[in-house]
């Protein structure tokens, strides 16, 4: 391989611009607009890494992402960067990289030994070599051994982490490949009045229109191209370079990965378009002969790419092999460019030779000659053809990738040689060399048939004019029992001899074979090895490929950076605070914020500078002499709407809901599947068929994520929808003895007497112009009303509440006042009065448990051993003698049998009541509930204490204040 940069040429690079990179610490000259597999090309460096296994010297295949052999650690100017492709990474100056998997380099390794001992480390010796006496001796040594590229240790030192920006985006068509049949479908639907979003991995759009020969309308497609690029961004639809659509999930939403060559981190894109048109175009498959890993044996259509893209000839003396059409265009241009050229192809009718061309037609070449790099060429009669460089094309696989992973199903053809999309998928359109085309007309043609969804016009659809090549092909596979050594996956170094042995061990599964020898479980996913592997099992097996099957296509497509996926998530934003729609105006009115349950709310109001406790306890002895205002916008507000949302949360709730009136209210729980508590609140039910889920505000996430699990799993769309409204409305809250007489005041046109809006219940008002709902809820054990409202509209009724509230002593309070009232009541919160054990029952809620025969999440948990133990924690109320000071919170309960310490329990919520002037709490005791009146010892950071167990109700424990 005598590879060299020509002295013209090249539409991909700069000649003007030159700059230099280091490659294993050698100096490498090269162009802006080069990448380093271009570079190092260009300055005939054979060896650029090192197979995984075996370390055998391995040189550039591809240009792209399918690339096997070629992946470096990048660093210096650029952002570090672990197992980059070298036929991916543009140069720029300054630019470190280094081959992987080699010491000291890809060059001079020293683990080059190993294959030496090849025949002796065959697929899956691991699992039988080191089995004895114990795996755990060989592992450490084997693991130093294992792995590619390296992690910078040092790369906190190097500064503060940059995040990735991660970008929602909505369009009626996303098109996945800018070759000529993206570029076409894009201009179609554009046309047609569509928002488009176009896409592709290349640095540039074109596709094999930057490399292949064509005329498109009389026109070299070169001049198309830009023309529709320039339609579409002049339109304002986004045309992004560099970018890699790696997966397609659940409702079509498409991620993409796009790459920026500056320093900055990749962007991440999550698309949710109406309809995909995947126009991904196919990968070159090498062909299968002895030693077909050399350095020097690259893809032909990767061979054209550099020629003509970059400028680099690979090499003086080039020997084609080829099964099919495509490497005839490769061979002329490699002649026109100076090489001594040799074409041998497998066919015996073979097209008409281009110039300067020498033929060996009906010949297969058997073997690779050479030993670090590939000198020549062996064919099946004999024959022996010196050369520096071989490039072959045994056909073309084409990208189904993303078609599958949206669960499309594939379909054999053999006349293309190749697995293509079978039935088609909803909202999904397939096009070009994904679809089966081979020539340009045939691509347009089938971008006609892609965009029959979303454009009815074909007017624009572009024409080949130029000469048309055509689809033949005589397969290519690996043989069984072929000699030499003939390669499948370069990277893992799978050989046919492999496959070979993992079917004589009943390894003839598509997945166990995957697993057995590691066949396309490398970092580019056999790209260009998988479709060979299945058909040499097949040829094994006696089977035709589709019988084989294939094996499943996963995300991503490429390897994605973390912090793609990790995004701006870090400090703050690892869990981002929640805040209230009125949180300035609380703040104007002094509130000091503290963050509750991801919520930023007010604990007390006062300020800062005032006696935080002083402020709490007044606040709560306002609630209960007057009325209190409190913000309670962060309660869940999730609808549940459908024919069949009764009997959904039937399912979903530990009580029976479905038998609640419209316009009424019902306290309950949701389980999760083990039977333990999950949350709790208020169902309200607006008509027959929708419902509102009043969920714990620490909760709203998790718990629409449950709704939402549990309606795929056993409803439908048409049958449930689930919306979380709780940003949309603010809700507040009007609570006390005189809270009738407030909510009154503002006018909001529904009666408030306990005939027409009783405890429980809900009614419709307005306030100016705008509905507000009202329900008769309470968490303080006082009569009080829920005002909910648009949040957009919460300022001015806030307004009012205030100024009218100053006629009846009104006190706005914060959670820490809040957290006493209900504590009086002995309301839990769930997380805080409960742990990952409590069951309803242990709440004294016995009755759904007791009495209710239709099936609800958690059900039959709540009937095993241990639900029905009798040693249980169980919620109570903790008195202490008067005088004392209350309990700590985490306090254990303790019990002494033979003088061992046991925790029978713990306190849960202790505060100082205002309005008992005294001490309460609640607990989690063993067995509590038969145990009121009981003395017990608690322990706290070895201070210990005595309580009673009482009710957990300390206030008003007749309820009469609800309707006061």
């Amino acid at each position: 391989m005598t590879a060299a940069r020509l002295s013209a040429g090249g539409s991909a690079i700069d000649r003007s611009r030159p700059v230099s990179f280091s490659f294993d610490g050698r100096i490498v000259e090269a162009f802006e607009g080069d990448t380093i597999a271009s570079a190092l090309l260009a300055a005939d460096i054979a060896v650029v890494g090192r197979s995984f296994k075996y370390h055998r010297p391995r040189g550039i295949w591809g240009a792209g992402v399918e690339e096997p052999n070629a992946l470096v650690d990048v660093g210096g100017s650029q952002r570090a960067a672990p197992n980059t492709r070298a036929t991916t990474q543009p140069v720029c100056a300054g630019l470190v990289s280094t081959s992987v998997n080699a010491s000291p380099n890809a060059a001079a390794d020293r683990n080059a030994f190993i294959d030496r001992f090849a025949r002796f480390i065959p697929a899956a010796f691991y699992y039988k070599t080191f089995m004895w006496p114990d795996w755990h001796l060989f592992e450490p040594r084997i693991r130093a051994m294992a792995g590619l590229g390296k992690v910078d240790p040092n790369w906190k030192s190097r500064g503060p982490a940059e995040f990735a920006e991660q970008i929602n985006h909505h369009c009626d068509v996303l098109v996945v490949g800018a070759g000529p049949a993206g570029l076409a479908a894009a201009r179609l639907a554009a046309a047609a009045g569509k928002s488009v979003m176009l896409v592709d991995e290349q640095y540039r759009p074109g596709g094999s229109l930057l490399h292949r020969d064509a005329q498109i309308d009389g026109a070299p497609a070169a001049a198309w191209v830009e023309e529709t690029v320039a339609v579409l961004e002049a339109a304002g639809h986004p045309v992004l370079s560099s970018t890699t659509a790696f997966g397609i999930y659940d409702h079509n939403l498409v991620g993409l990965n796009q790459r920026h060559h500056d320093g900055r981190p990749d962007t991440l894109w999550r698309v949710r378009p109406r309809r995909v048109v995947l126009a991904t175009g196919a990968i070159e498959r090498p062909l299968p002969f002895a030693d077909n890993d050399l350095p020097g044996i690259m893809s032909a259509d990767a061979a054209l790419v550099y020629l003509r893209r970059y400028g680099v000839l690979l090499g003086r003396r080039v020997v084609v092999a080829t099964n099919n059409d495509s490497a005839y265009e490769v061979s002329g241009a490699l002649a026109a460019a100076g090489a001594e050229v040799a074409l041998v192809d497998l066919r015996a009718d073979a097209l008409p030779m281009p110039a300067g061309v020498s033929p060996h037609v009906g010949r297969a070449v058997v073997s690779a000659l050479g030993r670090m790099r590939v000198e020549g060429v062996r064919l099946d009669d004999g024959t022996t053809l010196a050369a520096d460089s071989v490039v072959v094309s045994g056909g073309w696989t084409p990208t189904v990738h993303l078609f599958c992973q949206a669960r499309g199903k594939l379909a054999w053809h053999e006349d293309r040689a190749s697995f293509l999309p079978g039935d088609t998928v909803e909202g999904i359109a397939v096009a070009g060399a994904l679809a089966g085309a081979v020539s340009l007309s045939d691509v347009f043609g089938t971008v006609e048939r892609a965009a029959a969804s979303f454009a009815e016009s074909k007017t624009g659809l572009p024409r080949s004019t130029g000469t048309e090549a055509t689809g033949a092909i005589m397969p290519a596979w690996p043989v069984p029992g072929a000699k030499g050594r003939v390669w499948i996956d370069y990277q893992n170094d799978v050989t046919a001899k492999d496959v070979e042995l993992a079917a004589r061990e009943n390894f003839v599964s598509v997945e166990h074979l995957k697993r057995y020898t590691t066949l396309g479980m490398a970092t580019d996913q056999g790209k260009t090895s998988n479709l060979a592997g299945l058909a040499l099992m097949a040829g094994i097996t006696g089977r035709a490929v589709p019988e084989v099957g294939t094996t499943t296509y996963r995300p991503p497509f490429t390897p994605v950076p973390l912090t793609s996926f990790a995004g701006a998530v870090g400090g703050e934003l690892m869990s981002p605070v929640r805040r209230l729609p009125l949180e300035n105006v609380h703040r104007a009115s002094g509130a000091v914020f503290q963050e509750y349950g991801g919520w930023l709310r007010p604990a007390h109001y006062g300020g800062t500078d005032a006696d935080a406790d002083a402020v709490i306890r007044d606040e709560a002895l306002r609630a209960r002499g007057s009325v209190a205002l409190f913000d309670g916008s962060t309660l869940g507000k999730i609808e549940v709407m459908g024919p069949k949302a009764a009997e959904f949360v039937d399912f979903i709730y530990y009580n029976t809901m479905s038998t609640l009136k419209p316009g009424r209210c019902r306290y309950g729980f949701m389980l999760s599947e083990n039977g333990v508590v999950f949350d709790d609140g208020i169902l309200i039910r607006l008509d027959e068929h929708r419902f509102i889920v009043s969920c714990s505000s620490s909760h709203v996430g998790a718990v629409h994520a449950r709704l939402e699990e549990w309606r795929q799993d056993r409803f439908g769309r048409d049958a449930v929808y689930i919306h979380n409204a709780t940003a949309e409305m603010a809700t507040l809250t009007v609570s006390g003895p005189r809270s009738k007489a407030l909510v009154e005041a503002l006018g909001l046109g529904l009666p408030l007497d306990d005939a027409a809006l009783p405890h429980m219940a809900i009614g419709k008002g307005t306030f100016g112009n705008d509905p507000v709902r009202v329900a008769r809820v309470s968490f303080t054990g006082d009569r009080s009303y829920e005002l909910s409202i648009r949040a957009d509209r919460a300022k001015p009724l806030w307004a009012v509440l205030q100024e009218s509230g100053k006629a009846f002593d009104a006190a706005t309070i914060g959670l820490e006042a809040l957290m006493i009232l209900r504590a009086e009541k002995g309301y839990i919160v769930i997380g805080k009065d409960t742990d990952g054990t409590t069951m309803p029952h242990d709440l004294g809620v016995d009755g759904p448990r007791q009495k209710r025969g239709s099936d609800y999440v958690g059900r039959r948990s709540l009937f095993t051993d241990v639900a029905t133990a009798d040693y249980r924690l169980q919620f109570v109320g903790l008195r202490v003698a008067d005088g004392e000071a209350p309990l700590s919170t985490g306090a254990h309960a303790i019990a002494k049998p033979e003088g061992a310490i046991r925790s029978q329990g713990f306190v849960t919520s202790s505060y100082h009541s205002p309005i008992l002037r005294r001490p309460i709490a609640l607990a989690l005791i063993e067995r509590g509930a038969t145990r009121h009146g009981e003395t017990i010892d608690l322990q706290h950071l070895g201070m210990l204490r005595r309580a009673t167990i009482v009710a957990p109700c300390a206030f008003d424990p007749e309820g009469g204040r609800l309707n006061a």
